[in-house]
């Protein structure tokens, strides 16, 4: 016997019989990878101030080379509103490394790229709003 693409086998030169649970294939949208990555933002950002937006996520889903063979890849894109002060490089890799953990779970692609985008600081409860934050 020996393999073919898709799980076929072949005896002889006469196809065998590939089970339903083995054909097909699985697509998974952009926007449905970037819902996965903006919880996941969210859950790693954890309680922001009431006046932040919500985090959200652009997701480029391509196929990437490896040993010959290809996987879809996701490159994500990450928006968010942190509050200050934080320490905001600890709290951007909380946010990447829980994305990375979670799409691989969830949808089952690596995710060699999260670039974070921070887009506004909240002063932390507790502290005023008045005065600027340079």
């Amino acid at each position: 016997m020996t393999s073919v693409s898709g799980g076929a086998m072949e005896l002889h030169g006469a196809p065998l019989r590939v089970p339903p649970g083995e054909r097909g294939v699985t697509e998974i949208a952009d926007r449905v990878v970037a819902k996965v990555a903006s919880q996941a933002a969210r859950e790693a950002v954890g309680e922001l101030p009431k006046d932040a937006s919500r985090p959200y996520a652009d997701v480029v889903v391509r196929p990437q080379a490896r040993e010959g063979t290809y996987v879809e890849a996701a490159r994500v894109r990450v928006h968010l509103e942190l509050d200050y002060p934080c320490d905001i490089g600890s709290r951007c890799a909380a946010v990447r490394r829980h994305v990375v953990e979670r799409v691989g779970a969830l949808v089952g692609m690596e995710v060699p790229e999260v670039a974070v985008h921070v887009e506004r600081l909240h002063p932390a409860r507790g502290q005023g709003a008045a005065g600027r934050t340079r």
